[in-house]
């Protein structure tokens, strides 16, 4: 027994002890070797998130980047092309918004058999997220194939979908680009498909563009945010708002996530999805990073000198950062600046970040953590995480995608996998929130599952400073008259 702990503490996971009876020795292994296959289980769990849809099992934005790189591959030997198809359906919004989740669901399921049963076995259909799929051609010779294959998906997309007693109609449209024509790089392809796809919906919609050079509007629109974001930088445009962040046995404000917000002096509020891409593709994400670090530190700390409770904040951290900036430095800079204690900053970082420059990364994380800091995961379950990541990087918390929270109480496999990462994330000491809650429902079913905190639109949107100390102080008064389920 003692010999297996050692052999698990030292990181061989498959490791198991040796049961050589029924007493009490014998029954202690059994529990041991029960904890370490339910880990394994979570393991491997995680280890097919990491590479497929969890919704339709189709592979993911990973496995596809893979697939294209073996295709491109192929091609270049014989001479062949690929085809990278972004595909996205036209209304699936309304039907989702009009029928709700379960059915929207059900129809990107069944759009994903559909397209499965189109495409040749040589090719790879991929969910990138929401109404959005990839298709990989591998191996073909002309445009002319890759429009036959484009009409064919169109046809078969417009074909009138019958779900729960409801005939749905729906149709897509698909932007083109081509390896080695437009480039040979994944990410360049994408980008240009995705440019590609903006001018088909245009276009009316149900059709499909090939990339062209012509298509500058996205690198137009590009170059305008970024220059706009160096402005902002320079003329304080920037502003923070605070999502609470609910412990859910106590119902009490325990701390608060900042997110960015940008007031354009012509255009008002231009959401992070617009210009923080742009931000960490130009470099400007290292100092808005920085601001945003100073100026979360500095409200805590005056929120915390008017006498409020003491909360945590949760900042955001760029892969960019990491990689181009001094993070630690920064961090530290911050907390002097503001006199905040180090044990009240949180820093979220992505799943992505802990598998690039794994030893400098690890490197980066433990000065972090020995300046005091907390630790938690972005998004936890649509990444890369292992157990040997989370037990190497000694994070402190782990934050559930909303993807899977949003449908946790009506999605049977969403609540399997909630449930796997509260379970694996108790057994290594670490602390759980769920983003993403909406409803009561979801609220009370996380709880129940042993989630310790949440945040979402039950709760609260993202509040400006002084709305958030409203919230904070009313939550302080109402936790006396109510539960916590009330909060």
């Amino acid at each position: 027994m003692e010999q297996a702990i050692r052999r698990v503490n030292a990181g061989d996971e498959q490791q198991r002890a040796k049961i050589n009876g029924d007493d009490e020795i014998g029954v202690v292994c059994q529990a041991f070797n029960g904890l370490l296959d339910q880990q394994e289980e979570h393991r491997r769990q995680l280890q097919y998130l990491a590479y497929h849809d969890v919704l339709t099992g189709l592979p993911n934005q990973l496995l596809v980047k893979d697939r294209l790189v073996q295709a491109a591959a192929y091609a270049d030997r014989s001479g062949g092309r690929v085809a990278l198809l972004f595909l996205d359906l036209d209304n699936f919004k309304t039907i989702n918004d009009t029928l709700g989740h379960p059915i929207g669901d059900a129809l990107l399921k069944a759009v994903s058999e559909r397209l499965i049963g189109t495409i040749r076995d040589t090719d790879t259909l991929s969910r990138q997220g929401g109404d959005e799929f990839l298709i990989v051609l591998s191996d073909v010779k002309t445009s002319d194939d890759i429009a036959s294959l484009a009409d064919k998906v169109l046809e078969r997309v417009a074909v009138p979908f019958h779900i729960e007693g409801h005939e749905l109609s729906t149709s897509a449209s698909i932007g083109i680009a081509i390896h080695p024509d437009d480039s040979r790089d994944f990410d360049a392809l994408l980008k240009k498909a995705d440019t590609a796809l903006y001018e088909a919906k245009e276009a009316g919609r149900n059709t499909y563009r090939f990339f062209t050079e012509r298509m500058n509007a996205e690198a137009s629109e590009y170059l305008y945010v970024r220059a706009g974001l160096r402005r902002a930088v320079e003329q304080h445009e920037f502003l923070l708002h605070y999502q609470p962040q609910i412990d859910l046995t106590s119902g009490a404000v325990v701390g608060a996530e900042a997110l960015i917000r940008w007031n354009h002096p012509e255009h008002g509020w231009i959401l992070p999805s617009r210009f923080v891409p742009v931000a960490e593709d130009s470099g400007l994400i290292v100092p808005i990073g920085e601001w945003v670090l100073h100026e979360a530190c500095r409200q805590l700390a005056a929120w915390r000198a008017t006498g409020m409770q003491d909360l945590t904040v949760a900042v955001n951290l760029s892969g960019v950062q990491f990689k181009r900036g001094n993070v630690e430095r920064t961090v530290t800079a911050a907390l002097d600046a503001s006199g905040l204690p180090p044990r009240l900053l949180e820093l979220e970082l992505t799943e992505s970040i802990l598998i690039r420059d794994t030893e400098s990364v690890l490197a980066t994380v433990h000065q972090l953590k020995e300046i005091g800091v907390r630790l938690s995961i972005d998004d936890f379950g649509t990444g890369y995480s292992s157990l040997s990541y989370l037990k190497r990087f000694n994070v402190d918390k782990l934050k559930i995608d909303q993807s899977f929270v949003r449908d946790f109480s009506s999605d049977p496999d969403d609540a399997a996998i909630v449930r796997a990462i509260i379970q694996m994330a108790g057994s290594l000491n670490l602390r759980t929130i769920a983003e993403g809650v909406e409803t009561s429902d979801v609220r009370d079913q996380l709880s129940a599952c042993g989630c310790d905190e949440a945040q979402g639109y039950h709760f609260a949107r993202p509040l400006p400073p002084v709305e958030f100390e409203r919230f904070v102080k009313a939550n302080q008064a109402g936790r006396g008259r109510r539960g916590p389920a009330a909060a």
